[in-house]
């Protein structure tokens, strides 16, 4: 069962929509089990380590036990699949989905599981594979302690995982729609998106004021300051030392309370003592735990939380000490041990309740009501294992917020409200909470910052609060916004000057913008992180920067494939195009398979899908979004199915051609609204760049769906241009030496073949000369069919090198392309090679003369352009002047009919019209 590779999906991904971790397990000899017992040696031993694998239920909701014993239909891989589901389970994470996936080698498979927290995940998928590699082939030599492993994990697991207080309030951010971030191994949360973000560490916000924490702290001043609103507290004195305390203790009157002056948990706090010995050796103990000591008279009354959210009472309970009750039977130690079993105590703060321990204070306890550990309790006696009633040291907690007296939640509610918090838990001692304190005495001992909310969310007794929900609301009061608009985009070319200039129309709108690209990411137009930040760690880059109010994130096929979209959701989501690139990497040999990936984007779209109708690739991808509007562009006026979506009063971009030029058109809700005349766009060069003009309508249709009005759009793409500065790398135009160099990133054949056009469109008066390369990563058919698509169209050809070379010879594919130039006709000595790609930049800018036309493919981009943009001709020659703007339409493509793909069929519903598999 050996691991070959793990992925750790972040969001939707090509699998599914939530999270997954997938483990590849080549399983071997065991792959057909012929080395063991399925039942004996793996089943029965598995559930005594982990019984609770019988309690469970599979994806389809039947019994997992009786898949278990069924060998036919339940495998190695599912078994793992569930076995780390089930050891996060027990960590206390709330995890689902477990599946596996045969490959084409029969003894590997694909193993995937939901996960919580990345690390928690990949550790239960090894100690699963592990735990049944050593029941079904235990090596001597390195033995494997299962139940010990098992233990290890669980106990790593819980220190990482949410507790339950956190767990209720990213449940509640859940049902109310707020998306949420986990920022570190312990509870800091984000909550919402760029600028609506807000963030919480358990009961704390971000707008809990330091200020207030630590007047709450400060137990000695907190008590003063609410005595002076006239609120009840104990007579209480700080101070120094054992003989200040035994006077102090004198003053109040016994019984009394000795605690720290800032601690918590009931760390180090002593209660109802009534000599001076006993006042004297608490002082030590509260000296420990906090930065002084402060003493108080004991108020006699039920111990008492209540909760106060936003200035209101949302929950109380009233806490009762760690206890067991005796049988008549059982021993203190054998009745601890039952309470223990209970499925809801933990260690710590791990689940609802924590488990009791016999340790030193307990012991001390069992002495003064003339017990010990092994003493056997009355039938009925309660046996009190801790003074204070707090829920960390085994407490239980009865919810009584139904029955508190006005008075006395006005009291809680002012308390809170004087000390400035905006979550506080108001420690109330009374006899009877549903009666005033005015009338039967009590008294506030304590105002907490950052309270624990278990006790309200699960009570051991009573009706559970949604305190969760109750904070939710607070920091989103109903109707303000948590996240900020998302634009999410794919293709195989264009997605990333489409998110330029999406970006750059939302950013003239007046909006900071957070863009995600294959170069970098841009945080309202200046760079953040450089690389290709096209996956999930980009776009978590944007929705967690605090300025951002707009996401634009391109979004690659390699990061989708490594590791999902980053994203639950986003607003809008677009496809420009599905062309053949990176076939025969990551498992995607098709154009169909590429396509499943791509179509991930619309899929999570809430909103509005954008789909290119020219592409029938893109075109059925409707069929398979959940969004309110489907928006397709179409460079075709005549286009059938967008026509009758149009008619039936849905969204669509269209390019018209007039006798002025071709204008870009939007349709929606029976409107037509003619924007602007493509050759009006810089980035379409006169509207001859037809690639620029789709980019541009895809831009167009999605700024609208994000709410832009015509002039905005309008404004935005008119002061967009293809300069390095705006667009780098993507068809960048230098006409300063005589002559004119576009430089692209163009890698695959639709890119070339589109720029190819552009050349042909210009018709330059001089040599055509091109520097031509591709990837070294891809296949061999790829780098032919570039330069099958650029034979005839040049002059002369340098063929160059990818500056990676992707585990290629230097001269591979500059020799492939060059003879597949040749055999499409293209004279050889018009064709030469120079490996280098910046020696192949110089080479040509060497070459050309005034008039000429210099195309440049490379992945060098910043480089290459310094040459192109440095160069000067030796003869300093004027420029050309520029040809005038051009009236009327440009060039058509070559018009291309529409049929109705085979296996699909015409639907027509509230969203418009679009293509549905007749299955």
């Amino acid at each position: 069962m050996k691991l070959l590779k793990s992925s750790v999906y972040v969001g939707p991904n090509l699998f599914g929509h939530q999270p997954f971790i997938r483990m590849t397990i080549d399983l071997g000899q065991f792959a057909n089990r012929p080395a063991y017992d399925f039942k004996k040696d793996l089943i029965y031993p598995l559930l005594e380590h982990v019984p609770s694998l019988e309690f469970i239920t599979s994806e389809d909701g039947s019994p997992l036990i009786d898949k278990l014993f069924d060998e036919r239909e339940f495998q190695l891989g599912d078994l793992m699949a569930h076995l780390a589901l089930e050891l996060q389970r027990q960590a206390a994470a709330t995890v689902s989905g477990a599946r596996t996936r045969a490959t084409d080698d029969p003894e590997v498979f694909d193993v995937f599981y939901g996960y919580d927290s990345r690390d928690i995940g990949i550790k239960a998928g090894e100690v699963a594979r592990l735990t049944i590699l050593e029941l079904i082939d235990p090596l001597p030599s390195d033995k494997f302690e299962i139940a010990e492993e098992i233990a290890d994990f669980v106990d790593y697991g819980v220190s990482r995982t949410l507790g339950p207080s956190s767990n209720a309030l990213v449940k509640a951010a859940d049902e109310r729609g707020i998306p949420w971030f986990r920022l570190n191994n312990d509870s800091l949360i984000q909550l919402g998106h760029g600028k609506y973000q807000k963030r919480i560490e358990a009961a704390l916000t971000d707008n809990t004021s330091q200020i207030a924490v630590e007047i709450a702290k400060d137990k000695e001043y907190c008590i003063e300051l609410l005595r002076d609103l006239g609120l009840p507290v104990p007579d209480q004195r700080y101070v120094r030392n054992k003989k200040d305390a035994a006077r102090a203790a004198k003053a109040i009157g016994y019984p009394v309370v000795v605690k720290p002056v800032d601690g918590n948990h009931g760390r180090g706090v002593s209660l109802n003592l009534t000599n001076a010995a006993d006042v004297k050796d608490a002082f030590d103990l509260a000296r420990e735990e906090g930065s002084g000591v402060i003493l108080e008279e004991m108020v006699e009354g039920y111990d008492h939380r209540m909760l106060i959210v936003n200035g209101r009472l949302v929950a109380a309970a009233k806490r009762v000490p760690a206890h067991v009750v005796g049988d008549g039977r059982h021993t203190v130690t054998e009745l601890v041990d039952t309470v223990n079993d209970d499925p809801r105590r933990g260690v710590g703060h791990e689940n609802m309740l924590t488990q009791l321990r016999l340790d030193e204070a307990a012991v001390a306890l069992l002495d003064e009501q003339g017990l010990h550990v092994d003493s056997v309790p009355r039938d009925g006696e309660i046996v009190v294992l801790r003074k204070t009633a707090n829920l960390s040291t085994g407490g239980t907690a009865i919810d009584v917020t139904d029955i508190v007296h006005p008075e006395n939640r006005i009291m809680a509610e002012r308390a809170v409200k004087a000390i400035g918090l905006d979550i506080g838990g108001v420690d109330f001692l009374t006899e009877d909470i549903s009666r005033s304190f005015r009338n039967i005495g009590g008294a506030i001992c304590e105002v907490n910052a950052g309270p624990g909310i278990r006790m309200h969310i699960a009570p051991s007794e009573g009706e559970p609060r949604d305190v969760g929900g109750a904070v939710m609301d607070m920091l989103y009061p109903q109707g303000s916004p948590s996240k900020i608009p998302v634009a999410a985009l794919t293709g195989t070319n264009g997605k990333t000057t489409t998110a330029r200039m999406l970006a750059h129309v939302l950013k003239m709108a007046g909006h900071t913008v957070g863009q995600t690209s294959t170069d970098a990411v841009m945080i309202d137009g200046h760079v953040s992180v450089k690389g290709d930040m096209t996956g999930p760690v980009a776009a978590s880059i944007v929705l967690r920067d605090p300025d951002v109010d707009m996401a634009v994130l391109e979004t690659a096929r390699g990061g989708i494939l490594r590791a999902g979209l980053g994203y639950k959701r986003c607003d809008v989501g677009a496809v420009l195009n599905v062309s053949k690139d990176h076939l025969g990497l990551g498992g995607i040999d098709t154009l169909e398979q590429l396509a499943e990936v791509k179509r991930l984007v619309v899929e999570v779209a809430d909103d509005t899908a954008v789909l290119n109708a020219d592409d029938p690739n893109t075109l059925m991808m409707a069929a398979h979004t959940q969004a309110r509007n489907i928006c397709y562009v179409t460079m075709n006026e005549n286009h059938p199915i967008v026509r009758e979506h149009v008619e039936l009063g849905q969204g669509a971009v269209v390019l018209e051609p007039g006798a002025d030029g071709d204008q870009i058109v939007l349709y929606d809700s029976g409107k037509r609204i003619a924007l602007l005349w493509s050759h009006t766009i810089p980035a379409t060069i006169d509207g001859m760049a037809r690639h620029n003009v789709q980019n541009a309508m895809f831009a167009a249709a999605m700024s609208h769906a994000l709410g832009l009005a015509p002039d905005q759009i309008r404004a935005g793409l008119r002061t967009f241009d293809n300069s390095f500065y705006q667009s780098p790398g993507r068809m960048n135009v230098h006409d300063g030496n005589g002559y004119r160099t576009i430089l692209d990133y163009g890698h695959n054949e639709a890119a070339v073949r589109a720029m190819v056009a552009l050349v042909e469109r210009l018709d330059p008066t001089g040599q055509r000369i091109v520097c031509l390369t591709c990837p070294g990563d891809r296949r061999d058919e790829d780098a032919r069919a570039i330069a099958r698509c650029t034979a005839g169209a040049f002059d002369h050809y340098i063929c160059h090198r990818d500056a990676d070379l992707r585990g290629r010879d230097p001269d591979e594919i500059p020799k492939i392309q060059r003879q597949e130039l040749i055999d499409a006709g293209v004279d050889p000595n018009k064709i030469e090679i120079v490996p280098d790609e910046l020696k192949s930049v110089e080479r040509g800018i060497e070459m050309a003369r005034r008039g000429d036309l210099l195309l440049v493919f490379c992945s060098a981009v910043e480089e290459a352009w310094e040459l192109i943009s440095g160069h000067k001709t030796a003869a300093e020659a004027p420029q050309p002047p520029e040809p005038p703007p051009r009236i009327g339409a440009a060039p058509k493509d070559e018009e291309k009919g529409f049929d109705i793909p085979d296996g699909f069929s015409l639907v027509r519903d509230d969203r418009g019209v679009r293509l549905e598999p007749l299955s």
